[in-house]
């Protein structure tokens, strides 16, 4: 078990889960890749090993993107919203960042033109 930064840990605001949104970018170009979950301690390893760790929701595991895939998420930076309650990772993305093999997790049709209002 890796131990987060009690300074860290006391700023951050978790869902009843015990987790914080982490909304995944690319370092170079600003491109949003993907948004994923993490405890403290997901947020730990990712903070000691540079590998961007995550809790999956679905199987109930930490799991280090690209593990399996070999589309890896090399963090070059780490930083807490203003209310402590969402992540921003900066990272250098080794290929698709999406599970469905797109660069990003947000690649689906766009929803349609938004209209402002007078």
């Amino acid at each position: 078990m890796t131990v987060l930064d009690p300074t860290i840990a006391q700023r951050l605001k978790r869902t009843t889960d015990g987790l914080v949104p982490a909304v995944v970018q690319q370092h170079d170009t600003g491109e949003v890749l993907m948004l994923g979950w993490m405890d403290d301690e997901a947020l730990a390893r990712t903070l000691t090993t540079g590998r961007a760790t995550y809790w999956s929701r679905s199987r109930q595991e930490y799991w280090v993107k690209g593990e399996s895939s070999g589309h890896r998420q090399w963090v070059k930076e780490v930083r807490l919203d203003c209310d402590g309650d969402t992540l921003l990772v900066k990272v250098d993305q080794e290929g698709a960042a999406c599970h469905t093999g797109d660069r990003t997790c947000f690649d689906a049709a766009l929803l349609g033109p938004v209209e402002a209002s007078a």
